[in-house]
């Protein structure tokens, strides 16, 4: 990957394509005080650098049937770098974990899960999380309701690198 110093102009390029991953070259551009060309010069250098990972769909969980959403705190009987990097490979086979984060502290682990129900988590969690290796402990907090989902991070368009 290349490394792009960031001026205002990708910036601005990054906040509108974060909000919209579909936003037409010509709008994006518009919006930058650019023309298309070298806005899509600058995007396909933005991509090259690393700074744009993909583009996705945001899907509503509940409409494809995932009504239940539980963050997992789960703790490792042995913390060796080797088995950490198993467990992560492990999770990321498990289809039902949409993120996954190492944390310092009490909890190895935490995990977002999204399950169709509570009988389908139950299953998971007995089946599959708490019988993986290395697993000593998983504290399941059930989500009542998001209140706020924002991706990515906030980005200024007015300031420099």
């Amino acid at each position: 990957m290349r490394r792009v110093k960031l001026d205002k102009i990708d910036r601005k390029i990054l906040r509108d394509l974060q909000e919209n991953g579909r936003m037409p070259n010509v709008e994006l551009a518009r919006r930058a005080g650019i023309s298309a060309p070298p806005c899509l010069r600058r995007l396909r250098a933005l991509e090259d650098a690393g700074f744009i990972r993909g583009y996705h769909a945001d899907i509503p969980p509940d409409l494809l049937g995932y009504g239940v959403t539980v963050f997992a705190h789960v703790g490792l009987n042995s913390q060796a770098e080797a088995d950490l990097v198993a467990f992560e490979a492990l999770v990321k086979r498990w289809p039902e974990v949409r993120e996954c984060y190492m944390l310092t502290g009490e909890t190895d682990f935490i995990l977002k899960i999204v399950s169709e129900n509570m009988d389908s988590y139950n299953r998971f969690l007995t089946t599959t999380l708490t019988a993986a290796p290395n697993v000593s402990h998983v504290k399941s907090m059930l989500s009542i309701r998001c209140s706020k989902n924002e991706v990515g991070v906030p980005i200024d368009a007015e300031q420099d690198d």
